[in-house]
């Protein structure tokens, strides 16, 4: 079993959360904490996260297929 396994079962609204739930989370504890080193990697760790996400998500197995079904919906 993969590790990124556990993610094949989840949904739509499940996967932009996992996506924006570290930056949310590294903004708060920049909140917290203050501006410093730690808060800096964080929200650089989070925001690549995102993009990562973002970057990945059309080549899912049911991205990919809503794809090739969108293509047969235009003429």
């Amino acid at each position: 079993m993969l590790p990124a396994a556990i993610f094949y079962d989840l949904s739509p609204h499940a996967r932009v959360a996992t996506a924006i739930l570290p930056f949310g989370v590294a903004i708060f504890v920049r909140l917290v904490l203050g501006n410093n080193q730690l808060t800096r990697w964080l929200i650089s760790l989070s925001v690549l996260w995102f993009a990562a996400n973002i970057l990945m998500a059309p080549y899912s197995a049911g991205m990919r297929q809503d794809i090739r079904d969108l293509r047969t919906l235009l003429p």
